[in-house]
C-alpha cells in the first residue's frame, strides 16, 4: 500500500472557509439544520464533489452520499463522514471535521490517482445535532431503521416548521429511500468534546464505543397569578417546582458518578413576566451512562422526584421520555484498523468512549462502524470557544486516511 499523504493545508483553509457560512460574531458557528445556511454548505459540498467527479446523491430525509467508485463494484461502500448542522452557538469543528476530512482523503485519492478496491462515499448525515428538530441523530437514524420516514419528516421544531415542509423549502428532500444503500465499513473522524485526550497529551483516541443517552420532555402546570396578591402560601408556582427538579436531576446524576451526567439545558417559563407567578415551565432532562442498568435507575429516580416534589406543591406535570439511545459497541475489526492507521502515522493514542452521541451510533445497528476522536482544547465543544489545533485536524484525517485504506486492503485480499 502506498504512504498516501492528505493535504493539511487545503484541510483547515476548508474548515475555515465553510466556518463562513454562519459564522457568529464570537467566532462560532450558527448552522441549524434545514435553514437556509444549511442548504448553503449542503450545495458547497455538493459542488465540491462533483468537481471530483463524485456521484451525490441525496435520500428521502435529506442524507447526502457522494461516491468514488473502486475496482470492485461488487463490495459496498467504504463510507466516512459526519454532520455539517450546527448547535445555535457550535463551533468550526463539531460534525465539520469529519465531513470535510473526508473530503480531504477523496482530494488526495483523486490527487494522486490512487483507486481502491471497494467504492468510497462520503456520507453528510442530517439533523445529527438535534438544535431545531429533536431527536438528535434523526436522519442517521431513518437509515439505521430505528425511526420511520414518516415520524422524521413530522417533528416539528419549536415554531411548528416541520422536518419535512423544510426540507422541501431547500430543495434537499431527495428519493432514494433512507437505508437502502449498505456499506461495508464506516469511519466517523470527529473533535472528542470532552478533556481527556488533551490532558493526557494523546493525539488520537481510538473510540471502542457511545455511552447510552435518554431525553425526556417535562411540562409543570400550577397557576399564573399576581405576585404582589397571591400570599405565599396560596401559589402554585411552576417555577418553583421546576428549580427543585433541575436541582434533583444534577443530584441524580452525582449519586451515578463518576460515569453519569445529567443536565437541563433547554427551559421554557411562562408567561415570564416579572410580576406574574409563573404558571408553566417546560424543560428538558438529558441522562447519560455506559450502561443500560444504571440509565433505568437514573430514570425511575426522575420520575420518583417529579411525583414527590410537584404533588405537595399543587402542580400537575406532564413528563415523556422522547428518545432513548443505547450503549454502542463498536466493531473490533475496524477499532484494529484505526489503532494501526495511528501508529503508521506515528501518533500517540488511547482507547476512549464517547460521551456524546453521533450518527455512528446508529449506523453501528447496520453496519460495521468506529470512530477516531482528536483533542479540543479544554474539551469545550457546543460552543463557539470549540477549538481544535491545525495539527490535531490534520493527524485525524491521517489516520482516516490510513484507516480507510487498511480496511480497504482487507477487503481485497
Amino acid at each position: 500500500m502506498q504512504n498516501l499523504q492528505i493535504d493539511a493545508q487545503r484541510l483547515w483553509d476548508t474548515l475555515m472557509q465553510t466556518a463562513r457560512i454562519g459564522a457568529t460574531a464570537k467566532g462560532g458557528i450558527c448552522r441549524l439544520t434545514l435553514t437556509d445556511l444549511d442548504r448553503q454548505v449542503r450545495d458547497w459540498f455538493k459542488a465540491q464533489c462533483q468537481a471530483l467527479g463524485l456521484s451525490v446523491a441525496v435520500d428521502e430525509v435529506g442524507n447526502m452520499f457522494a461516491r468514488r467508485p473502486g475496482k470492485n463494484s461488487a463490495l459496498p461502500a467504504i463510507a466516512m463522514g459526519s454532520h455539517l448542522d450546527t448547535q445555535p452557538t457550535g463551533g468550526k469543528f463539531d460534525g465539520a471535521l469529519g465531513v470535510l476530512a473526508a473530503l480531504e482523503v477523496m482530494r488526495s485519492l483523486h490527487d494522486l490517482g490512487y483507486q481502491t478496491n471497494a467504492p468510497i462515499e462520503i456520507v453528510n448525515w442530517t439533523n445529527e445535532e438535534g438544535a431545531r428538530f429533536a431527536p438528535a441523530m434523526l436522519a442517521s437514524g431513518v437509515f439505521a431503521g430505528v425511526f420511520s420516514a414518516d415520524y422524521a419528516l413530522s417533528r416539528a421544531d419549536r415554531d411548528g416548521r416541520t422536518f419535512g415542509a423544510e426540507l422541501e423549502r431547500i430543495g434537499y428532500r431527495g428519493g432514494e429511500k433512507a437505508g437502502s444503500r449498505k456499506f461495508s465499513a464506516m469511519f466517523e473522524l470527529h473533535i472528542e468534546q470532552g478533556p481527556i485526550l488533551e490532558a493526557e497529551g494523546c493525539m488520537i483516541g481510538v473510540v471502542q464505543g457511545i455511552q447510552g443517552i435518554r431525553w425526556y420532555e417535562v411540562t409543570i402546570t400550577g397557576q399564573d397569578a399576581h405576585t404582589g396578591t397571591t400570599p405565599m402560601a396560596l401559589r402554585k408556582n411552576a417555577l418553583l417546582g421546576a428549580a427543585r427538579v433541575i436541582d434533583r436531576v444534577d443530584a441524580i446524576a452525582c449519586e451515578h458518578s463518576p460515569d453519569a451526567v445529567g443536565t437541563v439545558g433547554l427551559i421554557e417559563n411562562r408567561p415570564n413576566s416579572r410580576n406574574v407567578i409563573p404558571g408553566e415551565v417546560f424543560f428538558t432532562v438529558d441522562f447519560r451512562h455506559p450502561h443500560e442498568q444504571v440509565l433505568d435507575l437514573m430514570e425511575a429516580k426522575l420520575r420518583a422526584a417529579l411525583a414527590g416534589i410537584l404533588q405537595p406543591l399543587n402542580l400537575a406535570y406532564q413528563e415523556a421520555r422522547i428518545w432513548s439511545s443505547p450503549p454502542v459497541q463498536f466493531a473490533p475489526e475496524l477499532i484494529d484498523c484505526v489503532r494501526i492507521a495511528a501508529t503508521k502515522a506515528g501518533f500517540a493514542a488511547r482507547d476512549i468512549i464517547s460521551g456524546a452521541g453521533h450518527d455512528s451510533a446508529y449506523v453501528a445497528r447496520v453496519a460495521p462502524t468506529t470512530m477516531i476522536f482528536v483533542p479540543c482544547r479544554g474539551g469545550i465543544s457546543h460552543n463557539e470557544a470549540e477549538s481544535t489545533s491545525f495539527d490535531e485536524c490534520a493527524a485525524g484525517a491521517q489516520v482516516l486516511l490510513n484507516a480507510v485504506l487498511e480496511f480497504d486492503r482487507r477487503l481485497g485480499s
